[in-house]
């Protein structure tokens, strides 16, 4: 089990590492892009909590 918590965490780290790199190389983001992107960053922060919780259980 805890090399899928692992894979995971590694998978939505990737992801989050995605979102960071698109909102620090564009500068003509919309508001709404921002918006966007910041909620996503939001889920996956959640989710790595939660997997970090899991993990050291």
């Amino acid at each position: 089990m805890t090399k899928k918590i692992d894979n995971a965490i590694a998978y939505y780290s990737k992801k989050g590492e995605e979102i960071l790199k698109i909102v620090n190389c564009r500068s003509d983001l919309t508001a709404d892009e921002l918006i966007s992107h910041g909620e996503e960053m939001a889920i996956i922060e959640y989710k790595l909590t939660a997997l970090e919780v899991a993990k050291e259980s």
